[in-house]
């Protein structure tokens, strides 16, 4: 259920601001951490042991299933780390007036750049659209 949530198209208000998306993204860490977690459990380790002594053809599945909540989980780790280093340069958007957010621009269009060159996860184009739309 929840990687075929990961899978839907987001919907936003175009209003919502940077910070949302940094939001977003730590409520889906926090979702996947809890995943790859109760993945790593012996109850778990346990089934997967008995499932690989019987042979099942399950487990084909399975690992499929486990890659992708790992990359799920790689990507929420990537993009919220990248994302809080945005913050320093998002928060005069939210903290300052019109005139002195103008100063801001150039230090977060530079961040977004930096990003968007780095980032394995956050560097397609629809992400960084999404994201110079909130700011």
């Amino acid at each position: 259920k929840v990687l075929a949530e990961n899978d839907q198209l987001r919907k936003e208000a175009d209003d919502l601001g940077p910070r949302a998306e940094l939001d977003y993204w730590k409520k889906k860490l926090s979702k996947f951490s809890y995943l790859t977690d109760q993945l790593k459990s012996p109850d778990v380790k346990a089934v997967l042991g008995v499932l690989t002594a019987a042979k099942s053809k399950l487990l084909k599945n399975w690992r499929v299933l486990d890659m992708r909540i790992t990359d799920a989980a790689n990507e929420a780790k990537d993009n919220v780390k990248y994302l809080y280093s945005l913050e320093k340069c998002y928060e005069p958007l939210y903290n300052s007036d019109p005139v002195s957010m103008v100063d801001a621009i150039p230090g977060l269009i530079n961040a977004i750049k930096m990003i968007q060159s780095i980032s394995q996860y956050y560097n397609t184009s629809e992400k960084i659209s999404s994201l110079f739309v909130k700011v």
